[in-house]
């Protein structure tokens, strides 16, 4: 049985309008007030049932478009108007960046790819799958096998959007041989059972039952494109579903994309967009107040400061977006004894990374994951700095004069000051931290194997997508190199477990791991802080970074 429903009719109620977050403490209460869309993930996840299950989040028939995940956009910015190119403001990847989008690892790429291609799913500002190229889904009694229905929906060659390019998607996402994102999100699908039932509807056959599904279509990078195409293809001329069509591309430069005026969920407003590279904060910046740009991404918090409220440009903070970090690799010395990653969990002064890194603009961490969302252990002590504990853990590592090089870059709000106070506070305990600055243009592909300690940030996603993708043994972006086949097989045992408590429990049984012997150092969650000309209208004002709503140019207009 399919059960249409309006999003609006599963969606949370919008998060109260807040205040800048200032440099105290924030209990669970002052989360739930702030964050309560992240608790409520609709209905869709909420219930056991497996009726709640077999539920779409469409709204009329499976032609019509989607649209957003809400009206986060402020309610006052008029009537849409067509026409004229933004031009946006990202960190990028240098030369060897590519419109490959299951390649897409920086959040430009991400902002690239959704504006070429489209998912079967999306997550909303609660974090719950909304159907993109999907129109529904619906499994069977034992959550092993899911049927997902295609909408209507061309690749702006014309070709119709088919169940054969959902499965060469995916095939293409598993490759053994390949490092793409959501390899390991995928990892739940047999795709050699899976079949194309008819040219619109595919039956996913599952390794095991799998509540969750949906997030499985919305994961990080499973785009779906042509079948048939190759590297080559992505490379020269891009072929997707998405709401701009192929312009130009220079690597590391810029990229323009132009409307496109047959897209499913209705035309963009803007007739282009181009994606302006600018990995120093200051030169986006700048490049905004002279009216090179009309959108900045991620701003630092004193920079926002700077001009909140000025009248020159507009500031959108997205709160709770981005968690701040730093990796140790738990399989090389001196981070594979756990009472070294222990010491350091100790010596962090959260508050004052927080006030010193953030200007104040975010919440201390707990070392996992998440904070604020469906899942969260929140039960946990709050960790605070212990001096004493750390020395005497070191003492029994035989780390007592432990020196360590501390990666860092300008690639991120905030990560040379936290590089800074951290080494300052670790002194405290006796152990040297040598900052080491990192290439803006090639920093994350460089942390993510090389090295042993580094500064670490993560947009929103479900903490079940941010485990799939981060701390599996397969998973290609394990920054901490957390390889344990006993967490595996608790992490597909959630997947497994239909009853929501019980799969809660099996999470928070994980989390409980991660607090105790993790490799990630979670020190806060900051605001994402982006920078708009004035007549920029149609900016989304809550949704968190990576979600559908984030950097989604198709709904933003010139006034």
């Amino acid at each position: 049985m399919w059960w249409h429903v309006s999003p609006a009719d599963h969606r949370p109620a919008a998060p109260h309008s807040l205040t800048p977050l200032t440099g105290t403490s924030h209990s669970k209460d002052f989360l739930m007030q702030d964050y309560p869309g992240l608790r409520r993930r609709g209905f869709l996840a909420a219930a056991s049932g497996i009726g709640a299950l077999a539920l779409v989040g469409c709204g009329g028939s499976d032609d019509s478009g989607a649209g957003g995940s809400g009206d986060g956009t402020g309610g006052n910015d008029g009537k849409p108007k067509r026409g004229g190119r933004l031009r946006a403001a990202f960190a990028g990847g240098g030369a060897s960046e590519t419109l490959d989008p299951h390649l897409a690892n920086l959040f430009a790429d991400a902002a690239r790819a959704k504006a070429l291609f489209d998912k079967l799913a999306d997550y909303g500002d609660d974090l719950a799958a909304q159907p993109r190229l999907a129109s529904g889904w619906e499994p069977n009694a034992g959550l092993d096998r899911w049927k997902v229905t295609l909408r209507k929906a061309n690749f702006h060659d014309g070709k119709p959007v088919t169940a054969e390019d959902v499965l060469f998607s995916y095939r293409r996402i598993a490759d053994p041989d390949k490092a793409f994102r959501a390899k390991a999100s995928l990892e739940p699908i047999d795709l050699k059972a899976s079949r194309a039932v008819d040219e619109r509807t595919v039956e996913f056959v599952l390794k095991r039952p799998t509540a969750e599904f949906p997030n499985v279509l919305a994961a990080f990078g499973a785009y779906i494109v042509p079948d048939g195409s190759s590297a080559a293809d992505f490379d020269k001329k891009p072929v997707g579903s998405g709401p701009f069509r192929f312009g130009s591309f220079a690597p590391g430069r810029s990229a323009v994309f132009r409307r496109n005026d047959d897209h499913w969920d209705g035309a963009p407003h803007l007739d282009e967009v181009e994606f302006v590279v600018a990995n120093e904060e200051s030169a986006r910046v700048n490049a905004l107040l002279g009216g090179q740009v009309e959108y900045a991404h991620e701003l630092n918090p004193t920079t926002a400061r700077a001009h909140e409220g000025k009248g020159q440009i507009e500031i959108v903070r997205l709160r709770n977006s981005a968690m701040q970090a730093f990796a140790m690799k738990t399989d090389r010395a001196p981070f594979d004894d756990k009472r070294v990653r222990e010491a350091f969990f100790l010596i962090a002064d959260r508050q004052e990374l927080i006030d010193g890194a953030l200007s104040g603009a975010g919440v201390v961490g707990n070392d996992l994951f998440g904070k604020g969302y469906e899942y969260y252990a929140d039960g946990l002590p709050q960790r605070e700095q212990d001096l004493d504990r750390a020395r005497s853990l070191l003492k029994k590592a035989g780390a007592e004069k432990l020196k360590v090089t501390l990666d860092t870059s300008a690639v991120a709000a905030g990560f040379t000051e936290a590089a800074g106070i951290f080494r300052d506070q670790a002194a405290k305990a006796g152990v040297t931290v040598e900052v080491r600055m990192g290439s803006k243009d090639s920093y994350w592909a460089d942390i993510l194997d090389s090295g042993t300690l580094c500064c670490y940030r993560s947009g929103a996603m479900p903490i079940e997508s941010h485990i799939s993708q981060r701390l599996l043994t397969d998973s290609t972006t394990n920054a901490t190199k957390w390889h344990h086949k006993d967490f595996d097989a608790l992490y597909q045992q959630a997947q497994s477990t239909k009853d929501a408590k019980e799969r809660a429990a099996v999470f928070g049984r994980m989390q409980r791991r991660l607090y105790a012997e993790g490799g990630f150092l979670v020190w806060g969650f900051a605001d994402w802080i982006i920078g708009t000309a004035k007549g920029v209208k149609g900016v989304d004002r809550k949704a968190p970074a990576n979600t559908l709503d984030w950097a989604r140019f198709d709904k933003v207009w010139l006034a």
